[in-house]
């Protein structure tokens, strides 16, 4: 009977530490969305020039994926609890900053802060998670993260919106950031209590410097064009893209010879499940954000809908993602990559509807017409992000589960930077043509993105049943 308790005390101690890890994977990736249909207001609030509501955009996305992987390294290193708990002290205080912000320079500066903040509390999540949790279990806890990250961007412009109805266009948007202050606050002494501490003696390895700053600059060369494709004029900024994939060359071969142990396992890219999942991921995380910034716009600039009112007809999404990812988790160790190329084929289905239901009521009702097909789509995401995780990080050991969890986040981090720029320079290419045509246009680039990662997904798929064939045939020879 004793022995029972302590399962029972061990299971819930579990439950409370994921709840935790999904309130913060939450609260950092509500700060991706939530502001986009604050810009509005902190122009009027602050006097913000468009080069300046940019950078309170990309600049969190920018620190958000330079940390993911040097943070993940340096939690599996040392004490992922350690650096979990720091990061939720440094975004509840960038979060401040931001919503006390007395200028547009204070303001960049601390969503930045924030961004960094980001980076190092998510791929703690990932790995704690690895660390908790095994088999079946690890499925439904990676459902529930899948669930988590879909819900809170697709719920940003929602909450947002409403945030910024309830205190006025001139101070709504100081709440969009001070609504993270009382959650980091309960987070905090929470997660002091209830994540596991570092088993063992400590790892006390080298963090591979010189790998962080290759790995740093490349990135950020990589982000830094696509992220700033509107305020940077001219062709100039794109020289930077061959110049990153130069720079995270160097990085491969530093990595390849680095005698201590390196920045990121290269040998992880051998596995199919991860190779093929960070493929998935990256391309369609590259579709996944464009939906949300490209319908955002379309309904607040085109049809006139208030800032709440684009949140909640983005809503269907959220809740269909929600929904269908818990499942998802449940059904992925049965189910497999099948799992992940369904969900991938609902989301085009979806969105093409979408972009039909658009044709079909072109006027201010579109957002009712448009539910159903976002619902599809949303479902379909659902069915994407959580399984294709747990399965890409199924091979991965888990005193490296921050590390590759990290790697796996970064993909994802540049694909929405890259995939918000085609989409939003197709949607702004097309304006001249009208509202409606734009967001189509805009639209068939996440449909092509989400293509290629259901071509990745359906290629892991048949080689997969080709290979457990001729398993089957080997045992039936012998």
């Amino acid at each position: 009977m004793a022995a029972g308790t302590a399962r029972g005390a061990g299971s819930d101690t579990r439950s409370r530490a994921l709840a935790v890890c999904l309130t913060a994977a939450f609260m950092t990736g509500l700060d991706v969305s939530i502001v986009n249909v604050a810009l509005p207001s902190i122009r009027s609030g602050l006097a913000a020039s468009d080069d300046g509501l940019q950078w309170t955009l990309s600049g969190y996305a920018l620190t958000f994926g330079l940390l993911l992987v040097p943070a993940g390294r340096l939690g599996d290193a040392r004490s992922r609890r350690t650096m979990f708990l720091w990061g939720v002290v440094l975004f509840t205080l960038a979060s401040a900053a931001c919503g006390f912000a007395m200028n547009m320079h204070m303001l960049i500066v601390a969503r930045l802060i924030q961004g960094l903040a980001a980076g190092m509390l998510n791929p703690q999540v990932s790995g704690l998670l690895q660390q908790m949790f095994q088999g079946y279990e690890r499925g439904r806890a990676f459902g529930a993260l899948g669930a988590t990250i879909g819900v809170s961007t697709a719920a940003g412009p929602l909450i947002g919106g409403a945030l910024v109805t309830a205190f006025g266009a001139d101070h709504g948007w100081r709440w969009v950031f001070l609504v993270n202050l009382p959650i980091g606050a309960v987070l905090l002494p929470v997660a002091w209590r209830v994540l596991p501490r570092p088993q063992g003696s400590r790892r006390h390895e080298s963090i591979d410097p010189v790998g962080v700053l290759l790995l740093g600059v490349g990135v950020a060369a990589l982000l830094l064009p696509f992220i700033q494709r509107n305020q940077w004029a001219g062709g100039g900024k794109w020289l930077l893209v061959p110049l990153a994939f130069a720079i995270i060359g160097g990085f491969v071969l530093w990595e390849r010879l680095y005698k201590r142990e390196p920045l990121i396992d290269l040998e992880l890219f051998r596995r199919r499940s991860y190779r093929l999942g960070s493929t998935i991921a990256l391309f369609y995380f590259a579709g996944f954000t464009g939906i949300f910034f490209a319908f955002t716009l379309y309904l607040q600039n085109g049809h006139g809908y208030s800032p709440l009112l684009a949140g909640l007809a983005v809503t269907p999404f959220a809740l269909g993602s929600a929904s269908a990812a818990v499942v998802g988790g449940r059904l992925v160790w049965r189910a497999g990559r099948r799992l992940t190329a369904t969900g991938l084929a609902m989301v085009i289905v979806g969105i093409l509807a979408t972009m039909g239901a658009t044709v079909l009521v072109p006027g201010p009702h579109v957002g009712w017409a448009t539910a159903l097909p976002l619902l599809v789509a949303g479902m379909g995401s659902g069915l994407v992000i959580s399984p294709n995780q747990a399965i890409t990080l199924s091979e991965v050991p888990p005193e490296g589960g921050g590390s590759a969890a990290g790697v796996l986040q970064t993909g994802q981090r540049l694909g929405s930077a890259i995939g918000i720029a085609a989409a939003g320079s197709t949607f702004f290419g097309s304006l001249g043509q009208g509202w409606g045509t734009a967001l189509r246009h805009g639209l068939l680039v996440v449909v092509v993105a989400v293509a290629i990662a259901l071509l990745a997904a359906c290629y892991d798929l048949v080689r997969t049943l080709y290979e457990d064939r001729r398993a089957g045939d080997s045992l039936v020879a012998q």
